[in-house]
C-alpha cells in the first residue's frame, strides 16, 4: 500500500524532528520518484535525506553530496540517489554531466538546490523546502 503524501508544513525543532520528518515522506515515496529539495545552507537538508533512507533500510553513514555531487544507496529493492548541485554555475552542466541516467523507473532521485538547473530540471514529484525559523526550522511539502 502506498502512503499519500499530502502538501503541508511542519515545524521541526531539532535534528531528531528532522530525521522524523524524512521518515515519514519515505514512506511516501516509490520507485520512480523526483523529489526537489531546496532550502539554505544549514537548514539540514541532508538530514532529512539521512531520515528517508534510515526508513528504507538503509544503516550506513549518509554523507552530503556537496563535493561529490552525487551519493548513490544501492537498497534491497531500488536505486535511491542524493543530489547536490549548490556548485553549478551554469544549468547546462546538468547536460554535461551525465546525471539524466541515474533518472530510471527504478530508482528514486532527491537533488538539493534544484533551481540550479533551471530548465534542465527533471519534473519533480514532490516538492520539499527547508527554512531557518525560531527555535527550529520549517519544511514545506508540496506535491
Amino acid at each position: 500500500m502506498t502512503t499519500i503524501i499530502k502538501a503541508r508544513q511542519i515545524f521541526l525543532a531539532d535534528p531528531g524532528a528532522t530525521l522524523a520528518a524524512g521518515a515519514d515522506i519515505a514512506a511516501g515515496l516509490h520507485e520512480g520518484m523526483v523529489v526537489g529539495l531546496s532550502g539554505e545552507l544549514g537548514t539540514g537538508k541532508t538530514t532529512l535525506v539521512r531520515g528517508m533512507l534510515k526508513a528504507l533500510g538503509w544503516a550506513a553513514p549518509v554523507k552530503s553530496p556537496t563535493y561529490t555531487l552525487v551519493e548513490s544507496y544501492e537498497l534491497p529493492s531500488l536505486y535511491f540517489y542524493h543530489f547536490d548541485f549548490y556548485r553549478f554555475n551554469d544549468p547546462r552542466e546538468w547536460e554535461a554531466s551525465g546525471f539524466a541516467e541515474y533518472f530510471r523507473p527504478d530508482s528514486i532521485c532527491v537533488i538539493e538546490w534544484p533551481e540550479r538547473l533551471g530548465a534542465w530540471l527533471p519534473a519533480t514529484d514532490l516538492s520539499l523546502r527547508l527554512e531557518h525559523a525560531r527555535n527550529g526550522r520549517t519544511l514545506a511539502i508540496s506535491a
